[in-house]
């Protein structure tokens, strides 16, 4: 059982099932406004906390991990929703649960393809910019409902109608959203760590609403309880493609989200998560809700923390934490129905806003003015184009300015010696003597460092820089790594060299760099007596062929 269910122990029973409950009690308030925001419904939330939560748990890679609806994923499924029943009408619904089941089997294939390594592997520009872009989405679309007015759908449409219901407000709904907000954010931590603040709101506010008696006030109204309905995959062959799209952007978004919240539950709980098998669970989880009708979910970091702070150790706390929520959704529904949609945008404003990086948005223009203009391109692509391309111009840009630098940093490692008295190059005594005896007619071209394609460019420039030379020394003494352009930079040289009846030796080659030169079939070229020398060898042999009469630096030193 230990090895089907990653860190499945019992021995911290107990810590489990309270973790899984205090993450049960603040997953509550969570997935209703999720569903509620969705345009899907509070109970489709729920379901997404259950089937999410659970199969994640029991299939998942990280222990302590808590999944179920989040914020990001809930802006992606609302794009979606809004989108297809918009043009499709009720059909629209189960084309958009198709597109969770979509997203589902992209994490599981992303998963049995070992990707989960390579998934976080982005600049911390992109992660910052696309997350603080998720929580200003959060916060512009909550604004109406916490006003008083039914949820816009969509950022542009939520930005359109603010002034009107600026202007306008629902007071009854305005004023129950500001007791929300008091109370979510002025908390005090003691009581936090009892019934946690969105929890306390929740109950709160709704019964101050019930003594208002305001028919303007908006509610969850009536939810259906019991077992969930079958969403059988619905498919439009003219939607294909776009449908396809929306669910790799679930399902990498799911995963970053996930993986992310893996690194700091690892960080909290002192373990190690398995990332691979992580996309899997998640992906189970995220096919089975758009089966059941349940919102996407992912990894949720506040929840998770939570869990382990209350004791939850292994993956029996995230399916505790499903099972309380599904005995919410059997029988006890209709306590949820008084719940001001008011209530649920002060909640989520409050996610919104913890979600957005203000750590780093305050010190990223100190850092580098180019990780801050990427960070706030990735923010405004977000808000107002969609997270997929946000994050694909944010990691091409940032992958961008990285390889520039670093072929900066691998052109000043490639140096030209020819004279013997510059006092940069790092030469032995016996060797500057060889070199002063040559009279210029030898080129050592010393390379340092990881060749990559940035260098090849660099390679062929400082040939052409030094026309006149009999003897050309390529020392790669220092050259760990040589990436194929480079290696064909070097080629390319040698041959030139060689075409033009000038002597060729390539010093210092070992590993990875000779194996990768002995299958370009560069060596072929050379003779044994021309590679795999010292340099101080290669000068030797050098100055024998450019004056026979030359003593060796062995005899100069007798």
């Amino acid at each position: 059982m230990k090895h089907l269910v990653h860190g499945l122990h019992f021995q911290s029973l107990r810590g489990d099932i309270f973790g899984g409950l205090t993450a049960a009690v603040v997953a509550l308030p969570l997935a209703l406004a999720f569903g509620v925001s969705s345009g899907i419904g509070a109970i489709n939330g729920l379901y997404g906390a259950v089937f999410v939560g659970f199969l994640a748990a029991l299939f998942g890679g990280t222990p302590v991990q808590i999944s179920g609806p989040t914020g990001p994923m809930t802006v992606v499924i609302t794009t979606v929703f809004a989108a297809f029943t918009a043009r499709y009408g009720p059909d629209g619904i189960a084309m958009t649960f198709t597109v969770v089941m979509l997203g589902g089997l992209f994490q599981i294939l992303f998963g049995v393809l070992r990707l989960g390594k390579f998934i976080t592997l982005m600049p911390y520009t992109v992660i910052s910019g696309f997350m603080s872009g998720i929580g200003l989405i959060i916060i512009l679309i909550e604004i109406g409902p916490l006003l008083g007015y039914a949820s816009a759908g969509g950022v542009v449409n939520a930005v359109q109608q603010l002034p009107e219901q600026l202007t306008h407000p629902v007071g009854s709904a305005l004023g129950l959203g500001i007791l929300t907000l008091v109370i979510v954010f002025g908390s005090p931590p003691r009581l936090n760590r009892i019934l946690p603040a969105p929890l306390l709101a929740l109950i709160v506010c709704t019964l101050v609403s019930l003594s208002l008696n305001d028919e303007q006030l908006l509610r969850i109204g009536e939810i259906p309880t019991g077992l969930p309905s079958f969403y059988w995959p619905s498919f439009e062959l003219s939607q294909m493609k776009l449908m396809i799209g929306y669910g790799l952007m679930l399902g990498t978004l799911g995963a970053i989200d996930s993986l992310l919240t893996s690194l700091v539950a690892d960080n909290i709980s002192h373990s190690q998560h398995d990332s691979d098998r992580e996309l899997i669970g998640q992906g189970i989880g995220n096919a089975v809700a758009g089966l059941l009708g349940g919102l996407p979910g992912a990894g949720a970091t506040m929840r998770t923390v939570i869990n382990v702070r209350a004791g939850g150790k292994t993956p029996l706390s995230g399916m505790t934490h499903a099972l309380v929520l599904l005995g919410v959704v059997l029988g006890a529904g209709s306590l949820t129905e008084p719940i001001p949609h008011a209530v649920l945008a002060g909640i989520l404003i409050k996610v919104g806003i913890d979600i957005i990086d203000w750590s780093f948005l305050k010190r990223a223009h100190r850092v580098s003015l180019k990780a801050t203009g990427i960070m706030y391109g990735v923010m405004f692509l977000t808000v107002f184009v969609d997270l997929i391309t946000a994050v694909a111009v944010g990691v091409f840009v940032a992958n961008l300015l990285t390889i520039q630098r670093l072929s900066e940093l691998q052109i000043d490692a490639i140096q030209p010696i020819t004279d013997p008295r510059d006092p940069h190059c790092n030469l032995s005594r016996l060797e500057r003597q060889l070199l002063t005896q040559a009279s210029g007619k030898i080129l050592l071209l010393n390379l340092g460092g990881p060749m990559s394609f940035g260098a090849a460019k660099a390679i062929s420039q400082q040939m052409g820089i030094v026309k006149k030379y009999d003897i050309l020394i390529l020392d790669l003494t220092e050259v760990p790594m040589l990436g194929v352009t480079a290696a064909l930079a070097i080629e390319t040289i040698v041959k030139e060299a060689l075409a033009k009846h000038r002597t060729a030796f390539l010093v210092g080659i070992s590993g990875q760099v000779e194996a990768r030169l002995e299958r370009l079939g560069l060596l072929d070229h050379l003779q044994p007596r021309q590679h795999g020398l010292t340099r101080l060898e290669a000068l030797e042999q050098a100055t024998r062929l450019l004056k026979p009469a030359v003593p060796t630096a062995s005899e100069m030193v007798n």
